[in-house]
């Protein structure tokens, strides 16, 4: 009696392929879907056991579905003049009904009933052009970033030239205003030094007009400033504020 082909659709179908460097656990799928209207039983082998971590190694697959496993190539130091010798086998048998002893299923089963596919293992280097790939992938987030930044940037001197405006009408105010309260002092000063010299001379009980004038142009010139600081300092403040916060 000839032997069965294999019952299972297999995916890849003849190489395994680990893609390194090999310094760390590479990990490759295998595919098997069961096209059949019947359960099938499978089990992974290697020639390699001690290399590999097969997940899971083996199991039932019902009809119409699939499985995937995870095949795992533990580090090693790769020689790429060294050819691969490293096989698979994916053994399957149609399950029997309410099957539970797995082990005694295999154990007893007959060679005619087996039905296996083998696979290859290949190992591959990154290739010049995967590695320029990456190159460029790795510069090309840093230049993207550069034009979010540029882009965002370009933004600013729109806005600087806005305020830059703003403040010069600003500090021409302060400007004008500053010079008022100069002048203001200063007439302030010199009404003071005629205050003292009026408070020097002999007292009347009767004041000429001049005189009356004289002292409320005093008392008006000295509130004068104190009410131009006040204007100035909620001036500035509302500037500070606006600029700055």
């Amino acid at each position: 009696m000839s032997k069965l082909d294999q019952i299972l659709i297999l995916d890849p179908p003849s190489d395994l392929r680990f893609k390194g460097p090999f310094t760390d656990v590479v990990t490759t799928n295998l595919k098997l879907r069961n096209p059949s209207d019947r359960r099938v039983c499978f089990k992974v082998k290697t020639t390699a056991p001690r290399r590999y971590c097969v997940r899971p190694n083996s199991g039932v697959i019902d009809p119409g579905s699939s499985v995937t496993i995870s095949v795992m190539l533990q580090p090693f130091d790769y020689d790429p003049n060294e050819k691969s010798k490293h096989k698979f086998m994916v053994q399957t048998i149609f399950a029997p009904p309410n099957v539970t002893d797995m082990e005694s299923l295999w154990k007893d089963a007959k060679p005619d009933d087996l039905m296996d596919s083998k696979l290859r293992c290949v190992f591959e280097l990154p290739s010049e052009n995967d590695k320029v790939n990456d190159v460029e992938a790795t510069r090309a987030a840093p230049v993207m970033n550069s034009v979010k930044v540029e882009s965002s940037a370009a933004a600013v001197p729109v806005a600087a030239g806005a305020d830059d405006a703003e403040m010069k009408k600003v500090v021409e105010k302060c400007k004008r205003l500053q010079a008022e309260m100069n002048k203001l002092s200063e007439e302030n000063r010199q009404l003071k030094e005629e205050g003292l010299r009026m408070r020097k001379m002999p007292r009347s009980d009767h004041m000429t007009p001049n005189s009356t004038s004289l002292l409320g142009r005093e008392a008006s010139a000295a509130s004068l400033p104190s009410l131009l600081v006040v204007i100035a300092a909620i001036f500035i403040g509302f500037f500070i504020g606006k600029f700055i916060l």
